[in-house]
């Protein structure tokens, strides 16, 4: 495993209400140079959308990690022993009388995964990246797609949130 890199890259909270760190836990993501920065544009860009849902202050963290991690995280919390390309881990609100940002809470995107899907779907990885950030981001923020109407809303929102970073629509079928 890679040392730990901890790239804090949004600014401090009395500059920008909304915290959003990136943690950098294995090996082989500097072949995605620019993952750190993906991951924070895809979260703000994610926080925007959802306006009034997103408290202030706020704090997002994200870690880029590999499939051998995020497999044992599927096990532990959702009894699924394989990996998965991304979790995310909702944290309860605050206590109204603590003075502190609330912690939205955590995404975790695997690597291997990521590429792999990348490839298959004839993706960029960075493109892939900030799609897997936005729906990781857009779970913390209550979004899911359990039933087909939850889905078709989260997969909409997705859409709106990427094409406003200039990613097309990643749900869209291939051209044959």
């Amino acid at each position: 495993m890679a040392a730990l890199k901890l790239v804090a890259t949004s600014a401090p909270p009395e500059e920008d209400p909304v915290a959003i760190d990136v943690l950098v836990e294995a090996d082989g993501w500097s072949a995605l140079p620019d993952a750190e920065v993906i991951c924070v544009r895809a979260a703000q860009a994610a926080l925007a959308a959802c306006g009034d849902e997103v408290p202030e202050p706020c704090e997002v963290a994200i870690t880029l990690t590999d499939d051998a991690r995020i497999r044992v995280l599927n096990r532990e919390w959702r009894g699924k022993d394989k990996a998965t390309n991304v979790l995310s881990f909702p944290q309860p609100d605050l206590p109204d009388d603590v003075d502190a940002p609330q912690p939205l809470g955590d995404i975790i995107v695997a690597l291997e995964t990521l590429t792999g899907e990348a490839r298959a779907e004839d993706k960029t990885a960075g493109h892939h990246l900030a799609h897997l950030v936005v729906h990781g981001t857009l779970h913390l923020l209550g979004y899911d797609h359990i039933d087909d109407t939850e889905a078709e809303e989260m997969e909409a929102l997705e859409r709106r949130i990427l094409a406003g970073l200039g990613i097309d629509d990643p749900y869209a079928l291939p051209q044959d």
